[in-house]
């Protein structure tokens, strides 16, 4: 079992003795959120009772907005929210583009007759190294253009990038199956 896995499990056990110890009893306990009630009896020649309930939504929780309309960012925003009758919650964060951010330095060092290392910084996407290679160009490599880089890509491979998306190994995809699960678990604790 990795580390990782273990710290889930337990991080996993941790929230779910929480809500145990804390969250259920409060729950079994707790009142109708807000009700109001009014009841009024009038005797005349016959008798009436009247009985209202107004019983309210429970309050929002509210995802924050981010704000990354700027285009000269690298990020994209994303939030949410989860709001039951006793707990609600809400996050938001912000995820880097990797890709955007090699292309704009890119940009960047053509703009200032840096030519090689434009297409050096290109090239450390596995994509465009394929691509490069493919059409007869290999990738800048040491100072190294055409055919020499080409010869210095052959005697060092293990500088060649990897494709960013793998296929997962056992230990991978056991781990991801596992947050996916205790997270999906806690949702369903929280929204019942």
């Amino acid at each position: 079992m990795s580390a990782r896995l273990r710290n889930n499990l337990i991080a996993g056990f941790i929230v779910l003795a929480f809500w145990m110890i804390w969250v259920f009893p409060v729950m079994v306990h707790a009142a109708d959120p807000i009700v109001t009630q009014s009841t009024s009896t009038s005797t005349v020649d016959n008798t009436t009772s009247t009985t209202t309930k107004v019983k309210t939504n429970p309050p929002s929780a509210i995802s924050p907005s981010i704000n990354a309309s700027n285009s000269d960012l690298c990020v994209v925003g994303v939030s949410g929210a989860v709001q039951t009758q006793i707990l609600g919650i809400s996050s938001g964060l912000t995820v880097r583009d990797l890709n955007c951010e090699r292309l704009k330095l890119s940009k960047l060092l053509f703009d200032l007759g840096m030519k090689v290392s434009a297409v050096s910084i290109l090239c450390q996407d596995e994509r465009v190294f394929r691509a490069m290679k493919m059409s007869g160009t290999p990738c800048p490599i040491n100072g190294l253009i055409g055919e020499d880089a080409q010869r210095e890509w052959d005697l060092n491979p293990n500088l060649i990038p990897e494709p960013e998306y793998k296929p997962m190994n056992k230990g991978e995809w056991l781990d991801r199956f596992t947050n996916a699960f205790l997270s999906i678990l806690l949702i369903g604790l929280v929204a019942r």
